[in-house]
């Protein structure tokens, strides 16, 4: 067959990078068109996504991929939650909120005092995070009431780049299912494979339904370039998918599995793990567990936890570069590796705010490890270790509760994103959790863009395909557990200090 190309935007909270896949009917080749950091800026206090500033970015790389033939289709991923506000012109009212900026702080507890905990978990089923869409939206409402009331539609971010694409408004299923506004199990909508949103929810907390999108199915063409921006660039027509805009959905279709009982990690920015699902499971012990149902290809339903992540270290880099000192990734895990093993460990959960939020995060971990009564790492090396245990040892935690809740023990671990390229972090997981793991493709994301791209341009018949497809065109790397006595006695006292906190 002759050679497809396809050309995946993929924004993430730390970088974007656009990148050309090849498809020839069996595998998939990339080359990377450019990489930009993730604009954001502090405006009178609060922290914006310069959302501008990234679609000049994806624009450059549409010309630049153009420059060498023609394109069969484009589609955006980036990350969750977050969204821009358009009036009644279509017109951005104001840069999108990035979701670490502050204003959410006692949002949660607001929205608790007028819906129960429990009752929007079962009109929702996602894990409460304090940067969740409905608590955006709410202190939105709350703080900046003049600005919602000129607004005549809400798109997620991916959605927005779409639409400046496009001059299509829509919300694509996957990233509308991360903003806890969602219901995977209501009915309603005909262009999304399952669910609407969660209309009685958002109406008695007072937030705006009638600026809600339509809900479309991952692949659905949106149509082509919009004229002025083909004119504009000097490209020609090319199609616009929606494919699984929320990254994580798209990494999870660049998973390279085979059949068995195997789960993933997508493991970046944010670590998230979990399993891929017919339905949405909504028990009690997914509700205490904080546990989350969000949408996949196909309709099916990613259930999963999210863990900080990455976003420790980046921040720590950030942090030594702002000092002076420059290392990459890769020389800390190796100075890491020789660092000593279990010196410390900090809480890697999502519900430790002291990581959640940007600055001065080294001084943070050292305050952690003081007041728990642990020795306190010395060096860049030894905190890296601290980071890397730690997280693998939380991977361990939420395994064990997706294990309980779902039935069943996990037989291979997938780990995608770029983590999966740290063999420090990948042989940790594997001991911690005492799972085999396979790493790759680090370009998971990336892959799964351009895969349902190719599935939806009717290249690919099916996700078994699509899989074979990615197990063909990448080279993956097995762990296997190690030390497993050191890292069961680690862990007891990872979850001592989690619970107890010393």
């Amino acid at each position: 067959m002759r050679e497809k190309r396809f050309l995946a935007i993929d924004l993430g909270a730390e970088s974007g990078r656009t990148m050309l896949g090849s498809f020839d009917g069996r595998k998939l080749s990339l080359s990377q068109i450019s990489r930009f950091p993730s604009a954001s800026v502090q405006i009178l206090g609060s922290l914006h996504w310069d959302a501008p500033a990234i679609f000049a970015e994806i624009k450059d790389a549409i010309r630049a991929a153009c420059r060498d033939g023609a394109l069969s289709g484009i589609g955006v991923t980036t990350w969750g939650v977050d969204y821009g506000l358009l009036g009644r012109s279509g017109a951005l009212l104001g840069n999108p909120y990035h979701y670490r900026d502050r204003r959410t702080d006692g949002a949660p507890e607001q929205v608790f005092q007028k819906v129960d905990r429990e009752q929007l978990f079962r009109a929702t089923g996602v894990q409460f995070m304090q940067v969740n869409t409905i608590f955006q939206l709410y202190a939105a409402v709350r703080d900046t009431p003049e600005v919602i009331g000129a607004a005549d539609r809400l798109l997620f971010m991916p959605d927005l780049m779409n639409y400046w694409l496009t001059g299509e408004k829509a919300a694509e299923y996957t990233i509308a299912s991360t903003s806890m506004m969602y219901d995977s199990n209501a009915t309603g909508q005909t262009r999304a494979p399952r669910g609407n949103w969660a209309y009685g929810i958002l109406e008695k907390l007072g937030l705006p339904t009638r600026i809600l999108p339509e809900v479309v199915a991952p692949g659905f063409r949106l149509g082509t370039l919009h004229p002025s921006l083909r004119e504009e660039l000097g490209v020609p027509d090319v199609p616009v998918f929606a494919v699984c805009c929320h990254d994580t959905a798209s990494a999870v279709m660049g998973v390279p599995a085979t059949e068995g009982n195997w789960a993933f990690l997508s493991s970046g920015t944010w670590s998230i793990l979990g399993k891929e699902v017919p339905d949405p499971i909504m028990t009690e012990q997914t509700f205490v567990s904080n546990c989350s149902n969000e949408g996949g290809y196909g309709g099916t339903i990613r259930f999963l936890k999210n863990i900080m992540g990455l976003w420790i270290l980046q921040e720590c880099r950030r942090h030594w570069m702002e000092q002076g000192k420059t290392y990459s990734y890769e020389e800390l895990s190796a100075r890491a590796a020789s660092a000593e093993p279990f010196a410390a460990c900090i809480d890697a959960s999502i519900d430790c705010k002291e990581f959640l939020f940007p600055g001065r995060m080294p001084d943070r971990i050292v305050e952690f490890c003081r007041k728990t009564g642990q020795r306190c790492p010395s060096s860049e090396a030894q905190m890296t270790r601290v980071i890397l245990e730690s997280l693998a040892l939380e991977c361990r935690a939420t395994l064990d509760i997706l294990e309980k809740i779902i039935g069943g023990r996990v037989d291979v671990l997938h780990i995608v994103g770029g983590g999966s390229q740290n063999a420090v972090l990948a042989q940790f997981t594997a001991s911690a959790t005492r799972t085999t793991v396979v790493a790759g493709p680090p370009e998971a994301t990336t892959v799964g863009n351009l895969l349902v791209q190719a599935m939806a341009s009717g290249e690919i018949s099916d996700t078994a395909q699509l899989r074979e497809v990615v197990r063909t065109s990448f080279p993956l790397v097995v762990y296997q557990p190690r030390d497993t006595d050191a890292w069961e006695a680690q862990y007891e006292k990872y979850r001592r200090i989690r619970l107890t906190g010393n």
